[in-house]
């Protein structure tokens, strides 16, 4: 348990007559109880304060929660004491009255001068040294003779001898100092006397009865007496008192901590998120994964790009269908090329290392039986039949996000992202360098300006002097407001920079996450912004300006996380509510046309198609390498 200010601290109590409903305050790290939220927000503070100091190792000005880190990397130290020296150790330490140094001194002395049960040294085996084990002392005194056990390389005992003490060698010191420190810390319950904890006094038979002279209360420290004379309320008080006088919290602070004040701004509602999904929603993230690793590296794949109610359509039909095959198809090619082991696994089986539309189940179906995934057992046999459309979505994209997987550790995805990377560390030097020519010339700008004032002040004009000069001063001040093509290259360049960062970027990450620890996307090929939970089971999105405005308004800036998010929001702000726009327009307009055709064919009695439910099926991959023969195939279809 950490020590507070270097003295014993104690945590408090549950209150009384809790009801198990009844809403508390709860410290994470010592589970304390607490009714009232300014009491918790004390406590709390006190626990943050550096005051607090590690009791194995003795490290001060540490929080309560890194003092509580360090007992535990400490305590994993001191249990690497070799066994056969906790017995003679904790014996030395039980009821001991010297300071923590004098004690180590005397116990590291008498470790290296006696031997006893367990140690572990060498002694001359046939005229050269080999490695023992004592297991047993036999005699005491002069005429003390120790039973070896001489030891191979896996320290098991192959033979034993009898030698004297003059026959042993010891090679090293059985413990370090600093090992002694951190052992004796962490077995022993309190200092002045030193007194090992209960359960280790009884599990190597140390005595737990102090001595007499001890018993009367002699050789015991003056703190010792003090503390067994009331000495532990007065410790009650004084940390009350510590609490009382704690500065002001200052915010941003852990969002859950976060109280709302009679002075804080209103907040807005937020709007609920829509999860009108048509795949389950704990696969929404692998959908959003796969769709926009994809459309990042499509190039790469040879995949032309396509939208992810395309990609949601398509995985939920229940027929194979041309956009899911193309993927499947491309993921394939990426892994046989780079052969791998699923290249391997193909060559076995003597596959050929190009995928058709016709074989392509057979192949997806040597991918299920390498990844070994028991989820994929039961689908096996269904793809294996032909029937791919009705294996469950969230099973088909736990396929497509282990392909995912498998892409991103080949070889030639991991030049590509080095490539990318490299790309993206020239456009920050260059938008850098930009930033610096731009700042130089706007310094040259206002030193000109000021030697024209200057100029302009040290004349002394007549009267035409003067009515000449304001025409000329007006004509230069229009000109100076009038947009120079200087300022457009500059506004050219700054957008193409922005476009090039865009294009370049690496991965996307997560805007940031409110209070409760749910995680907010935005996609640039996509006009929604996607809620997902803590717990990646739940997801819902936003998608009209409305509720964007709603959800930026109701973020507390007091907390840390929804301050963050709220600053990415608004940063991002224009380029997020273009996109809600713009595909609401879409969507709008989709609609439309869909109740167009709907009168249309209401006309003549026949049933519409749902165009775009059913986009998916129409879906040409543009970008897939197409060979001279079904170039030639084509041409004479043509």
């Amino acid at each position: 348990m950490p020590l507070f200010k270097r003295t014993p601290f104690f945590l408090l109590d549950p209150p009384k007559d809790l009801d198990p409903k009844e809403k508390v305050f709860e410290v994470r790290f010592t589970k304390e109880i607490f009714r009232d939220y300014q009491e918790y927000l004390n406590r709390l503070n006190l626990y943050r304060r550096r005051v607090w100091t590690c009791k194995v190792s003795g490290k001060s000005n540490l929080t309560y929660e890194e003092a509580l880190v360090s007992e535990q990397r400490a305590a994993e130290k001191a249990q690497q004491l070799p066994r056969e020296l906790i017995s003679p150790v904790l014996q030395m330490v039980q009821y001991s009255t010297l300071s923590l140094t004098d004690l180590v001194n005397k116990i590291y002395g008498r470790l290296q001068e006696d031997l006893f049960e367990g140690l572990e040294l060498h002694a001359k085996k046939d005229g050269s040294d080999a490695a023992c084990k004592i297991l047993k002392v036999i005699g005491s005194g002069n005429t003390t003779s120790y039973e070896v056990g001489w030891t191979d390389k896996e320290n098991a005992v192959i033979s034993t001898s009898v030698l004297r003490a003059d026959d042993l060698i010891r090679k090293k010191a059985p413990s370090g100092r600093n090992m002694l420190k951190l052992f004796i810390r962490e077995s022993t319950s309190q200092n002045s006397p030193w007194i090992v904890h209960t359960s280790l006094a009884k599990k190597y038979g140390i005595p737990t009865e102090p001595p007499e002279g001890m018993m009367n209360g002699e050789g015991l420290p003056k703190t010792r007496k003090r503390l067994e004379n009331g000495t532990l309320e007065d410790a009650r008080k004084r940390l009350k008192q510590d609490e009382e006088q704690l500065v002001p919290v200052k915010y941003p602070i852990d969002d859950l901590l976060v109280k709302p004040a009679a002075d804080d701004p209103v907040l807005s509602k937020r709007c609920p998120t829509s999860t009108d999904f048509k795949v389950p929603l704990y696969s929404v993230g692998d959908l959003l994964m796969v769709w926009d690793f994809c459309m990042s590296f499509g190039r790469l794949l040879c995949l032309s790009p396509f939208s992810l109610s395309d990609l949601e359509n398509a995985i939920c039909h229940k027929e194979s269908n041309v956009l899911i095959v193309e993927i499947h198809t491309a993921l394939f090619h990426f892994l046989i090329k780079d052969e791998g082991d699923y290249f391997t696994i193909l060559q076995n089986k003597k596959r050929k290392s190009k995928v058709s539309l016709l074989t392509w189940k057979e192949y997806l179906c040597d991918f299920m039986e390498m990844t070994s995934k028991d989820d994929f057992s039961p689908s096996l046999s269904t793809v294996r039949r032909g029937h791919y459309g009705l294996v469950d979505t969230g099973v088909k994209l736990q396929i497509l996000r282990e392909l995912v997987d498998e892409a991103i550790a080949t070889t030639a995805f991991k030049e590509r992202l080095e490539e990318r990377i490299n790309q993206q560390q020239a456009v920050v030097a260059e938008k850098r360098e930009a930033a610096r020519k731009n700042k130089e010339e706007q310094k040259l700008n206002m030193e000109g300006a000021t030697e024209k004032e200057m100029n302009h002040t040290d004349s002394v004009p007549d009267g035409n002097e003067s009515v000449n000069g304001q025409l000329v001063a007006k004509e230069g001040k229009e000109k100076e407001n009038a947009p120079s093509k200087n300022e457009d290259g500059k506004l050219y360049l700054r957008r193409h920079l922005a476009k090039e960062m865009l294009d370049q970027s690496v991965r996307t990450s997560p805007l940031g996450k409110d209070r409760l620890y749910n995680r907010y996307w935005f996609f640039r090929r996509e006009g929604r912004i996607f809620v997902e939970s803590a717990d990646s089971k739940e997801w819902g999105y936003y998608s009209t300006k409305e509720e964007l405005a709603a959800l930026v308004g109701s973020l507390n800036i007091k907390g840390i996380r929804e301050r963050a998010l709220k600053q990415q929001l608004e940063k991002f702000y224009e380029k997020i509510s273009n996109a809600l726009e713009k595909r609401l327009k879409e969507v709008t307009q989709k609609m439309l046309l869909e109740e167009a055709v709907l009168r249309r064919s209401s006309r003549v009695h026949a049933q519409p198609k749902d165009g775009s439910s059913v986009s998916f099926l129409d879906y040409v991959n543009a970008w897939k390498p197409v060979s001279k023969r079904n170039r030639w195939k084509e041409n004479r279809a043509v």
